[in-house]
């Protein structure tokens, strides 16, 4: 049994959902009523995937203009960052190249990019097709997902494959903990709506592996 500790960032123009898809992670639930982040919120979680104990730091990040300059820093050392644009607005998803372009240039190719597009509960006012998002994936050379926060669609399955990602390129990151730190682990939460509300989450499983939010 190993244990893992990844620092994953999260990237985006405003309102695209970054907040969403987190919180929905963390605590099973949508709030249609977010306000805006400022700078960046800190979070950790842990999954169990496998015989293998991973521990995400998630950097929820703010997409407004003014604070681009601090992007840098948040994206230091990051093993993972997660691209988010709205699949009904076009300039969130051309500014997926900005962002691709701030990872590269503090991460090289070591970092894990993947491209997420949200909202796929408004099918009617989609702009963007899934064909494009893979293009863009493929000429960046970045894994692709769309989901939907609201509805809980696809979250469970993005931290799974994320979770995969890590382990497969970071082998050897392995941390020394106490186990029963790793399977009730004490959440940190900054500037969250409703963080007392830690419901349960879904287990999702998929064929020869496990894999579960604990």
């Amino acid at each position: 049994m190993s244990r893992y500790k990844y620092k994953v960032c999260f990237l985006g123009d405003t309102a695209v959902g970054k907040t969403s898809i987190i919180t929905r992670l963390m605590y099973n639930k949508f709030d249609s009523n977010y306000q805006a982040t400022v700078g960046a919120d800190f979070l950790t979680k842990s999954f169990k995937l496998n015989q293998n104990y991973i521990k995400l730091q998630l950097w929820d990040t703010a997409g407004q203009e003014k604070f681009r300059s601090l992007m840098p820093s948040y994206i230091r050392n990051s093993s993972a960052a997660i691209i988010v644009y709205d699949i009904t607005n076009r300039e969130s998803f051309n500014s997926i190249d900005y962002w691709i372009e701030d990872i590269r240039n503090e991460r090289g190719d070591e970092a894990i990019i993947y491209l997420v597009g949200n909202k796929t509960d408004d099918p009617n006012n989609r702009l963007i097709s899934i064909e494009e998002l893979e293009k863009k994936a493929k000429q960046n050379n970045c894994n692709f997902l769309e989901t939907s926060a609201k509805v809980d669609h696809n979250v469970n399955l993005l931290f799974e494959k994320l979770c995969t990602s890590l382990v497969s390129k970071f082998p050897n990151q392995i941390i020394e903990s106490n186990p029963q730190e790793i399977e009730k682990p004490k959440e940190k939460v900054i500037s969250l709506p409703n963080n007392s509300d830690n419901s349960p989450q879904k287990e999702s499983k998929t064929q020869n592996n496990c894999f579960c939010v604990i």
